[in-house]
């Protein structure tokens, strides 16, 4: 299979790709567009991008086809020995895991864009693409001539992105034997000795605990934006990153620590999913779902890792690593999904709405309850070995028993493999917090303990969230209700998701709710909302003595503990 990749007027944002492949003497060829990405658990509908699609044989005659589904498609290939399919594709977004195209760069996520015949989803691919001369390319593909590129297999070409720019910035540096890069496009100005000095250190930890690196050269690409945004997403020898704004990127009171951590995360990604895969996953089937529950483990140990290397490489201070660990505990406890849907099942369910809000209280996140069930795991395995073992040797046990071997690993063979490395039985954990909705408080504070922490718990300083139980998020200028404790006074006084707030005590909001609510205090506070339908409405909010939403804490209690300087280091 072979892709010719070229462009017009790059502001018009449609990419024009040439599919090349031979007929084999059928006299029809079935080709297909991606229905979704790995690393993100939902349809993606790329087909929709498409605007001009036009078969043609190996003399440029057009080809008649037809669609049989939203991105499959059946093209009449007798008497041809070559199709090539001319078409093109609308690259107007620009995240970690889309294409984008523009008078500054070419930047393609293949999975988005290049169709494939699934029955021969493990030939050679080829791609070529046509660029200025003064373009460099970012991507973990291997170049065989100036611009063209080859990969070993379909998988491969759609697993390597690339941003093809004349404004890259570009460091590299040796770990572990292993060449790393760093790509910068976007208004930025990295420091690469910073960079490099911190990269090193976490680098070096998660190699070492797994006694190799896949791949013989890694590459990180950071698509630097001007506006708030953060995402990543994981690939076999890449990252690809977009985080902003560029001014915010290198501050360390900023959004540095953010950069840290979510490069942390994707380079653990790189064993654990790319490698450690779920057995449903093993190949990606790129035309459907692929349902798992194991997101606990592809992106909840993953989450707990990212943050936990950088603190045992020092990277991260306790209060650095405090800060994350916190956050993970303010979105648990704030999320009453928890109660009605485990972890596994979240996992599996992320195909209906894993990235979008949803429905109220429906649902957990597979990386927040799985960060914390990894936290929680983790301390397990220290107790029942006498520190001698961690969650990181189950971790390197599924990467040799599995990853491999080429085999895939299921829910149960996880279990087996923490039993097996624990000495002793994960059903509590494994029955009530993964696959169960139990509370997760007395595990917390049973870890905690344990390494000389502790979990505080405390009224949130927000009136209207310890109070009245709701909590406000503000967009476009608006206040508009975020969630409701369940059974609080306001749910009960009839305030409802969504609603907007435009008064309190009859004084007009202006992004600051929550320093009017603290103002009246005990005060009566009538709030105006206004409903979905555009109905203006009075709510009465009265006082009562119960206490709703909290601030949870995590706690060092004795740095000496010689069970926390073991967790800490680990």
């Amino acid at each position: 299979m072979q892709y010719i990749i070229s462009y017009q007027q790059p502001n018009s944002h449609f990419i024009d790709i040439e599919f090349i492949i031979d007929t084999n003497s059928q006299s029809t060829q079935l080709v297909q567009l991606p229905a979704w990405r790995p690393g993100r658990y939902e349809l993606g509908n790329f087909a929709k991008n498409i605007q001009k699609f036009q078969p043609y044989d190996e003399k440029g005659k057009p080809l008649s086809f037809k669609k049989l589904k939203k991105d499959l498609w059946e093209i009449n290939t007798e008497k041809t020995a070559q199709l090539h399919i001319k078409y093109n594709y609308y690259a107007a977004e620009i995240n970690a895991g889309s294409s984008y195209l523009d008078d500054n760069q070419l930047y393609v996520n293949g999975v988005n864009c290049f169709l494939y015949d699934s029955k021969r989803i493990n030939e050679k691919c080829y791609l070529e693409l046509k660029l200025p001369k003064t373009y460099k390319l970012a991507t973990g593909l291997r170049q065989t001539k100036t611009h063209q590129f080859e990969a070993k297999d379909f998988h491969e070409l759609v697993d390597c992105p690339f941003i093809a720019s004349n404004s890259l910035k570009h460091h590299s540096f040796q770990e572990s034997k292993v060449l790393f890069h760093l790509w910068f496009q976007g208004e930025c100005k990295p420091d690469f000795n910073k960079l490099e000095n911190d990269f090193k250190k976490f680098i070096a930890n998660q190699i070492n605990d797994y006694g190799e690196f896949p791949t013989k050269e890694y590459h990180f690409l950071f698509q630097i934006l001007p506006f708030r945004t953060y995402h990543g997403v994981e690939h076999s020898n890449s990252t690809v990153i977009s985080l902003g704004p560029s001014y915010d990127i290198m501050n360390e009171k900023g959004w540095y620590n953010e950069l840290l951590g979510v490069s942390s995360h994707e380079l653990y990604h790189t064993w654990n999913v790319k490698q450690i895969r779920p057995i449903e996953m093993y190949p990606y089937d790129y035309t459907k779902e692929n349902y798992t529950v194991l997101g606990y483990l592809d992106e909840g140990v993953t989450t707990y890792f990212g943050d936990k290397y950088l603190l045992s490489s020092g990277v991260f201070d306790w209060t650095q690593y405090k800060s994350t660990f916190d956050k993970l505990l303010e979105r648990h406890y704030t999320n009453f999904g928890v109660e009605n849907m485990s972890v596994a099942a979240s996992s599996f369910d992320t195909w209906l709405d894993g990235y979008v809000k949803g429905i109220p209280n429906r649902k957990g996140s597979i990386y927040t309850e799985g960060a914390l069930i990894a936290f929680i795991t983790d301390i397990f395995i220290m107790k029942n070995t006498s520190n001698k073992k961690v969650l990181k040797d189950v971790m390197k046990l599924l990467y040799t028993d599995f990853a491999k071997k080429g085999k895939g690993v299921s829910d149960l063979d996880y279990k087996k493999s923490v039993e097996k490395i624990a000495g002793a039985s994960f059903n509590e954990i494994y029955d009530q917090l993964i696959h169960g909705t139990a509370d997760f408080t007395p595990f917390l504070e049973e870890a905690l303990t344990y390494i000389g922490c502790e979990l505080k718990i405390s009224p949130s300083s927000n009136y209207n969230e310890a109070k009245f139980g709701f909590k406000v998020r503000y967009e476009n200028n608006l206040c508009v209700v975020d969630s409701l404790y369940p059974n609080s006074i306001a749910e009960k006084s009839g305030v409802s998701v969504n609603d907007e707030i435009i008064a309190i005590n009859k004084c007009k909001i202006n992004n600051d709710f929550e320093q009017w609510s603290n103002y009246f205090g005990e005060k009566e506070q009538i709030i105006t909302l206004k409903r979905a339908l555009g109905k203006i409405e009075n709510i009465d909010l009265k006082l009562e003595k119960k206490i709703y939403f909290n601030n949870y804490e995590l706690l060092k209690q004795n740095e000496k503990d010689p069970n926390f300087k073991e967790w800490s280091k680990k």
